[in-house]
């Protein structure tokens, strides 16, 4: 992740300033082992400063995400989630029956993104793979409901 050094530099390169509440927004993805929404990183925000509103955490993950520092996803419900960027890229699975979300590798994907690069042309900047499905636990359930039913 950044040093405070480059941190404060990638946010003065694009005009801005590193804030107490960027700080924080930003310090809550790093230390997180989840995909956090908006909600959340707020909570936890104001646990260390009352003062940082809801609308500070969607305008600082908005500049945060602008600028490279965090990722968006929407895994599978009706809000985004984010988190800070990673050093190698990795990608999600979501269960459709409890929510639980699997980050894995994919090195695959990265060769599959080169040949394209090679073969059209392009220059992929980048890239995003979402499964959903379920999970071995509510397999089982779907599994248990279904023979209920019979």
């Amino acid at each position: 992740m950044l040093s405070e050094e480059r941190l404060n530099a990638t946010l003065h390169a694009s005009g801005r300033r590193l804030t107490r509440q960027r700080r924080i927004v930003l310090e809550i993805l790093k230390e997180s082992q989840e995909h956090l929404d908006a909600e959340t990183i707020h909570d936890q925000a104001k646990a260390r400063d009352s003062q940082v509103s809801l609308a500070t955490v969607y305008r600082t993950l908005a500049l945060l995400k602008e600028i490279g520092l965090v990722e968006e996803h929407r895994l599978g419900e009706g809000h985004a989630h984010f988190e800070a960027v990673q050093s190698s890229p990795h990608y999600h699975f979501t269960c459709l029956g409890c929510g639980r979300v699997i980050e894995f590798d994919a090195p695959q994907v990265m060769e599959v993104a080169r040949a394209l690069g090679e073969r059209e042309g392009v220059e992929i900047t980048t890239t995003h793979l979402f499964f959903s499905g379920y999970c071995p636990q509510c397999q089982q359930e779907r599994r248990n409901s279904r023979n209920d039913q019979l």
